[in-house]
């Protein structure tokens, strides 16, 4: 049995597990390849980014399972996962890394609604008459 690497991503509201093993670089999200999971190519290509900015290139088939949030924060939240299973496995790519953000947790969230306004900032519509 090959050795399996692990790592969590966060993004948004949304939460990535993902597990590498070594392997011809195929990636399954919720048990399907990544192209049906994610049909936007920007998607893919924001999922694939830590194999493709590092030398260890796809030589790892990676299983996740991704849940909350949209598919973006999704995207995200693999990408952070794959970044933290790659240091897990040779804490030499690290730097690489971070010059990509990928180990960084987005910070950005949804901001919370205030009393008294229609949305977190948006205020309700005036009439002056």
């Amino acid at each position: 049995m090959a050795e399996t690497f692990y790592g969590t991503g966060k993004r948004k509201n949304a939460i990535a597990r993902v597990w590498i093993t070594p392997g011809q670089g195929n990636i399954t999200v919720n048990d399907k390849p990544l192209e049906e999971y994610f049909g936007r190519i920007t998607l893919q290509h924001l999922t694939r980014e830590p194999f493709s900015q590092t030398p260890v290139g796809a030589t790892f088939d990676v299983k996740a399972t991704a849940h909350g949030g949209g598919s973006t924060g999704q995207a995200g939240a693999l990408r952070h996962g794959i970044a933290k299973a790659l240091v897990a496995y040779n804490e030499e790519l690290r730097p690489a890394l971070r010059d990509i953000h990928a180990m960084t947790r987005d910070p950005r969230v949804k901001e919370r609604k205030k009393y008294g306004r229609k949305r977190a900032r948006r205020g309700f519509q005036f009439s002056k008459r």
